[in-house]
């Protein structure tokens, strides 16, 4: 009775605090989009900027804008992103921090599907640039956020039970996703932020702005926890979070590091984080 207990507290917190944390990121992007003249020099948005310049294009017209201004993550990149924020909230939120087990099959070829769909349309939006060669289709961002976000979900899906496998000692060997009724769930999600997205509002654009530029760090977070554990050979150590505080700092660190130096040498060489010189 105690332990339903104390994992009732648990879930009811977590999910204050991500009420918390929403309502927070709604109230900072309200008063943001206040004054669309102060979007140039926000705060925020700047350091967002600075994230997208490690990892992204940042192409104006494959971007999405806050009066005019572009998201600091192309449309694509931004779905990437954003899927990897909402795929590993959506399993911590469901408790599944210790899973270390890919989907079942059908699961994980559904994923390669989404994947595919997105490089598909890469290719052929790539393919727009050369008026020569011939194209599928004319390339529009919502299609570029889409796929995005379909693999998007699909990484994070794959990354977050190699994390836990990597960091805990005592492991639940189910797979992170059940079922199709599960996977069609999280697809749901990811589908909503597509929406909330293309409503085009200024505040809800700000706010999956800067979710997309923390899904950046979370992910190469994940990944270079993976990669120092296993190389120092410390991994399947942890028992409680505290115990993961420290690798995971160190991580999210080298995370930081690695975006920064990759955003100075495109600066140094390029002269400028925006887009790409002649497009």
């Amino acid at each position: 009775m105690n332990l339903a207990h104390n994992k009732t507290l648990l879930s009811n917190r977590r999910w204050w605090a991500l009420l918390i944390a929403v309502g927070a990121l709604l109230l900072m992007g309200f008063y943001a989009v206040t004054d669309g003249s102060r979007l140039a020099n926000n705060a925020a948005l700047s350091g967002a900027d600075w994230v997208g310049a490690g990892i992204c294009h940042r192409l104006p017209s494959h971007s999405f804008t806050i009066y005019g201004r572009p998201l600091p993550l192309c449309a694509r990149c931004t779905g990437i992103y954003l899927g990897i924020v909402l795929s590993f909230l959506v399993l911590g939120l469901a408790g599944r921090w210790r899973r270390v087990n890919v989907p079942p099959t059908f699961i994980l070829l559904t994923l390669i599907g989404f994947v595919g769909l997105m490089g598909v349309d890469g290719v052929n939006s790539y393919m727009h640039f050369f008026p020569e060669l011939p194209h599928l289709y004319e390339p529009r961002n919502w299609l570029r956020l889409v796929t995005g976000m379909g693999a998007g979900l699909t990484m994070g899906i794959l990354v977050f039970p190699a994390l836990a496998q990597t960091l805990w000692r005592q492991q639940d060997f189910r797979p992170v996703l059940t079922s199709g009724r599960e996977l069609a769930g999280l697809v749901l999600v990811a589908a909503t932020a597509v929406l909330l997205i293309l409503s085009n509002q200024p505040a809800l654009l700000y706010v999956l702005a800067l979710v997309s530029a923390a899904g950046v760090l979370l992910i190469l977070m994940a990944i270079n926890a993976v990669i120092l554990l296993i190389l120092l050979r410390r991994d399947g150590r942890a028992v409680r979070w505290r115990d993961t505080v420290i690798p995971l700092t160190i991580a999210l660190f080298l995370a930081a590091a690695q975006i920064t130096a990759v955003a100075w040498l495109r600066l140094t060489i390029l002269g400028t984080i925006s887009g790409l010189p002649g497009l």
